[in-house]
């Protein structure tokens, strides 16, 4: 697996996905720390949604994730509903130092299982695991949740970056072992003559579209 630094550089897939939890658990940081490696102290509240994209290769494909972060006040809830279409993945926060937010965590599984696409891949990130010394939340009970629920499960820091790599990569690397294995029953369905959903491409190129942002996006992403 290896990270592409141009954003320019064509591209095979583009997965958007979503960041989402209470407000001030560390969404922004862990995209930015992803995204280009920073992190603020001073960071400050989103208001509404605001993404980065990082350019990702998994095997023989070139992977343009476009991270999405979501405003986690209750009153930009109504304008960010809307951003869970199209998303293939999301990772859902909670600060292990407050417990309220790991709480939470149902309510926004719930919203999420709403809006979002019933296939979407989910990792479960305990955040600002560096603050252990004032946790409010253990790791087994993440963990717990996370196997009950059926989500992946990581700790993570982003002042310290650590697992926040990690926790992006099994999202991104799950959603292409989704969409490899739904291409491959498309050519398949296709192979044997069986009326199919299927985008039509210019010759010498494979994109598989996967959502209504690819289609929007792709003359950014991916030159014909």
């Amino acid at each position: 697996m290896v990270m592409g630094d141009s954003y320019d550089e064509e591209c095979d897939y583009l997965f958007k996905a979503v960041l989402i939890g209470d407000s001030a658990v560390g969404k922004s940081n862990l995209l930015s720390r992803f995204s280009r490696d920073e992190f603020r102290l001073d960071s400050k509240p989103t208001i509404g949604v605001e993404f980065a994209y990082r350019n990702i290769r998994v095997a023989d494909k070139l992977i343009k994730a476009q991270i999405w972060d979501t405003a986690g006040q209750e009153r930009f809830r109504a304008i960010t509903s809307s951003y869970y279409r199209g998303a293939l993945g999301a990772l859902l926060v909670y600060d292990i130092t407050r417990r309220a937010t790991f709480d939470n965590v149902k309510k926004w599984l719930t919203e999420l299982r709403e809006y979002g696409n019933p296939e979407m891949v989910v990792v479960l990130a305990g955040n600002k695991c560096d603050l252990s010394h004032t946790r409010e939340v253990g790791e087994e009970e993440g963990k717990n949740l996370a196997e009950t629920e059926g989500l992946c499960f990581m700790e993570t820091s982003a002042l310290e970056n650590l697992n926040v790599e990690e926790a992006f990569l099994e999202m991104i690397t799950k959603i292409h072992a989704i969409t490899s294995q739904k291409s491959l029953e498309v050519r398949l369905k296709d192979a044997n003559n069986i009326t199919s959903k299927t985008v039509a491409l210019p010759v010498g190129k494979e994109v598989l579209i996967i959502d209504e942002v690819s289609a929007t996006k792709q003359a950014s992403c991916c030159s014909y």
